[in-house]
């Protein structure tokens, strides 16, 4: 195992992510015992010089229930993004003063899922976290709740890690939680046995996953980290998952919480982000011949092989694209509005060039904005 994890010792660039379980009361409030004991470790792997961190920090809605009175995390979203509002303050202050003592400053970073599958804020995002690094700074990742709708959500930071990790190009991800790793049960029942390894999906395929956090204060359990870690273990990320208290064995490459190896080979393009971090605002169901040029040839979509429109969407939003039998063959950036795409359909983009102009003589999705999804 120790040459297994040899790579993990060795990455220069690495993700962090930490609950809110492992960084708030189960009341509410930031544990500031807590923040130091993580920013501890984390200053220390940054010490040499040769290492950059990022860290996705859970914690917002939690460190916001107490100021305002809540007992509890409150299930509709205008209160969650309340609840964010005030929290996400404390949290930054509270990790800006934490790392201050080692002479580190932080920057915020939020983020929604509509800032990254779309070209120009993926570039955006991209350059600001690459200069945050460049310039000695830690930056401190979250989801936007405080303006997310539930259409554009991530729904999780496990999973919003994955895609900050495949973003940054990262060397490594590191999932903290209130659990040491991934067990072939119920890890609070005697005879379960913590999984030290994942080669692949397959491996893990009989263990049966829970989905609820212990703490009761974050939206992530079991299953949207082992998704997260599946999602970069396929783009080439390799991932340890651990307990908070943890960490600092694992940033050093020992054998604590489960590894999970690379499944897949990195890549530097935003699919991934359109992939898991969209969720279609309509649909286009293609003939049988877009299908296969879509699927097979990797072509754009022409609006000659689209069947049918489905849905209320704007051009720049994400769409499914479905067979003749509703299935699901790809995700991608759709040109037009949904109320344009009627009069095109069936017909050849010279005809419609010809007839309305030439901004009609285009793709509606255009290949480099599109993402096949496994069957």
């Amino acid at each position: 195992m120790a040459g297994a994890r040899q790579g993990v010792a060795d990455a220069r660039r690495i993700v962090v992510k930490v609950g809110s379980s492992s960084l708030t009361t189960a009341s509410g409030g930031l544990d500031a015992d807590r923040v130091d004991a993580l920013v501890d470790v984390l200053a220390k792997v940054r010490s040499g010089g040769e290492k950059e961190i990022v860290l996705v920090s859970s914690g917002a809605i939690a460190a916001g229930l107490a100021p305002l009175g809540l007992t509890r995390r409150p299930k509709d979203l205008a209160r969650q993004q309340a609840a964010a509002s005030v929290g996400q303050g404390l949290l930054v202050a509270r990790y800006t003063a934490s790392f201050a003592r080692y002479g580190i400053r932080v920057g915020q970073v939020l983020l929604t899922s509509d800032d990254t599958s779309r070209r120009a804020h993926y570039r955006n995002a991209y350059r600001t976290l690459d200069q945050l690094l460049a310039m000695g700074a830690v930056p401190v990742v979250n989801e936007n709740d405080t303006v997310a709708t539930d259409e554009i959500r991530f729904g999780d930071n496990d999973r919003l890690a994955a895609l900050v990790a495949h973003l940054v190009r990262a060397d490594l991800l590191v999932l903290l939680s209130d659990v040491d790793g991934l067990y072939d049960g119920d890890p609070a029942k005697p005879g379960t046995t913590r999984i030290d390894e994942v080669a692949g999906p397959e491996s893990i395929a009989h263990v049966s996953i829970g989905s609820a956090g212990k703490a009761g204060v974050g939206t992530g359990g079991m299953v949207t980290k082992v998704e997260a870690a599946r999602i970069a273990a396929a783009a080439g990320i390799p991932v340890v998952l651990t307990s908070a208290s943890q960490a600092a064995d694992a940033l050093a490459g020992r054998s604590t919480g489960t590894y999970f190896l690379r499944t897949g080979r990195r890549s530097a393009d935003r699919l991934l982000w359109l992939q898991h971090a969209s969720t279609p605002q309509g649909a286009l169901t293609l003939d049988d011949g877009a299908v296969r040029a879509v699927v097979e040839r990797h072509s754009s979509l022409l609006p000659a092989g689209i069947a049918a429109v489905e849905g209320e969407f704007s051009a720049g939003d994400p769409v499914e694209l479905r067979d003749t039998e509703g299935r699901a063959i790809a995700r991608g950036l759709v040109n037009f509005d949904a109320k344009e795409l009627p009069q095109l359909l069936g017909r050849s983009t010279r005809d419609l060039a010809k007839e309305l102009g030439p901004a009609y003589e285009r793709e509606v999705v255009h290949r480099d904005d599109l993402v096949l999804l496994k069957p």
